[in-house]
């Protein structure tokens, strides 16, 4: 890499700068780099085209702008107006030091598939790079610029991208001092339900080799229920549901039908879809993504895949105290919510005797964080051990100490602890001011675990086994055991995650 920190893709040089959180100018970042032409014009909703090339050498020092978003997460913070269908960007940190070949991990944000940014700063790669690694973040498009359901037109234009962004790296990341052999993916969240789509996908077959998993939502929709959100949101904007009338739309305007289609309020608004409150997720039973990730997981689809999957232990307490309303007038009504989640008669007494000091608001959280989050994400790593490949399995258990510690470890609070960007406002807001000792340690630890897994796939504990859902605890003290010791999985054992 020359002094001015220019490196040379396919496409054309860009041009760097020092990472501002390098502590030793050793980490250049690389923002805003094209890994596949704007979505404009016979480009929208269409699958992602190969980036143009350029002449001369390209300003990548600033971040390029998040796909078109709205506001409709709960928890989620406000983004900017702007934001532009030419999203199609990425960013790479990586060492100035010349002739290497660094193990890459490529990072894939969360937000339920309708927010978000690679460039966020809770995502900064500075510190796994340091570690060794080669860091990458992807913007894609997102809801239904990137999942709704167009006819003529693939589903999950969102995943698709991220495919593409992964061709780029295979045909570009050696010249950042990565190794395009060894690459592994990684997300949280929407992100790690990503993740997940891709180990199934065949657009994404062979372009990496280790997967990391934080979080993975149950949200998947069929080719029907997608198609019926679709004309929803038509009806709503006022256009027929075909390509070319809503392509003459302006995201703003689809958007705008999404939060009609979201508030009930539309003729012919189907409501909310999915457990995140939202109407877009992965579309299973189309070309792209021809099977649920769980179901071909479990036949052996993904056993070439080395798994790093978990979950936080209080996922759902992001969302009850940071914006949904939850009334709930008796364990009566609680036992109606564990119905419409698949659960069986006895479910809340059986909550209830696990944690029989918690209030009936406390009772939701644990229900809806695992019926959210924590089965699925076990699930898979036991569908990954029996069908004969590799996962690694953890729980985050970390107390936030915030808002008088009611967060717990909720959902994204173990993100700047991987990262080990402890100082990001998201993790000032967590931490409830400067971190401590012991939170500093877990994040080195967690770095650590990172950093090996993507070198080696190995993060420092054992893998799960057919006979036995190994678990790493991860908390200010860490602990291992050598099966799952959460006292309610029975009560989910036949509980459907198919996609609706």
């Amino acid at each position: 890499m020359d002094a001015e920190y220019i490196v040379r893709t396919a496409n054309g040089p860009v041009r760097g700068t020092v990472s501002p959180r390098s502590q030793d100018g050793r980490i250049v970042v690389h923002r805003g780099i094209p890994y596949a032409a704007a979505p404009f014009a016979e480009h929208r909703f269409a699958a992602p085209a190969p980036a143009p090339a350029w002449d001369g050498v390209r300003d990548c020092t600033e971040p390029g702008p998040p796909a078109p978003q709205g506001t409709q997460l709960i928890g989620a913070a406000p983004w900017s107006p702007d934001t532009s269908l030419d999203c199609l960007v990425l960013n790479v940190w990586s060492s100035t030091e010349a002739g290497t070949a660094a193990p890459v991990l490529v990072w894939i944000h969360g937000g339920a598939y309708i927010v978000g940014s690679g460039a966020e700063a809770t995502y900064d790669g500075t510190r796994l790079a340091e570690a060794g690694l080669v860091v990458v973040s992807v913007n894609y498009r997102l809801g239904f610029e990137g999942f709704g359901h167009v006819p003529g037109r693939p589903d999950n234009r969102g995943l698709l991208d991220q495919a593409a962004a992964l061709r780029w790296v295979r045909d570009n990341i050696a010249a950042f001092g990565g190794d395009p052999g060894n690459v592994t993916i990684a997300g949280e969240s929407a992100g790690a339900g990503s993740v997940v789509c891709l180990m199934a996908s065949p657009d994404a077959r062979g372009l990496f080799h280790r997967a990391v998993a934080h979080s993975v939502p149950g949200d998947m929709l069929t080719v029907d229920t997608a198609r019926a959100v679709s004309e929803g949101v038509a009806k709503a904007a006022g256009v027929p549901l075909e390509a070319e009338s809503l392509a003459a739309l302006a995201p703003e305007k689809i958007l705008a039908a999404t939060d009609e289609v979201l508030s009930g309020s539309g003729e012919g608004s189907g409501g909310v879809r999915t457990k995140a409150f939202t109407c877009y997720a992965p579309v299973v039973g189309g070309p792209e993504l021809p099977e649920a990730p769980l179901a071909a997981i479990a036949r052996g689809a993904a056993a070439d895949v080395t798994l790093l999957v978990g979950h936080n232990t209080e996922e759902y307490r992001l969302f009850t105290e940071l914006g949904q309303k939850v009334e709930i007038d008796g364990e009566a009504a609680l036992a109606v919510t564990a119905t419409r989640l698949g659960l069986g008669e006895g479910a809340v007494a059986a909550y209830r005797a696990v944690h029989p000091e918690a209030s009936l608001r406390e009772l939701f959280t644990e229900i809806r964080g695992d019926a959210m989050f924590c089965e699925y994400s076990v699930r898979l790593a036991e569908a990954q051990a029996a069908a004969g490949g590799s996962a690694h399995f953890f729980r985050f258990a970390a107390q936030s100490r915030t808002m008088e510690g009611r967060l717990g470890a909720c959902h994204a609070f173990d993100l700047p602890f991987a990262f080990g960007n402890l100082d990001c406002d998201l993790a000032v807001f967590l931490c409830d001011g400067e971190p401590d000792e012991g939170y500093r340690g877990l994040s080195e630890r967690m770095v650590g675990a990172w950093s090996a897994f993507a070198a080696t796939g190995d993060p420092g504990w054992p893998a799960v086994r057919p006979d036995a859902t190994v678990v790493r605890v991860w908390d200010i003290e860490d602990s291992l055991t050598e099966g799952d010791a959460s006292a309610v999985r029975a009560l989910w054992a036949d509980v459907s995650l198919d996609p609706r």
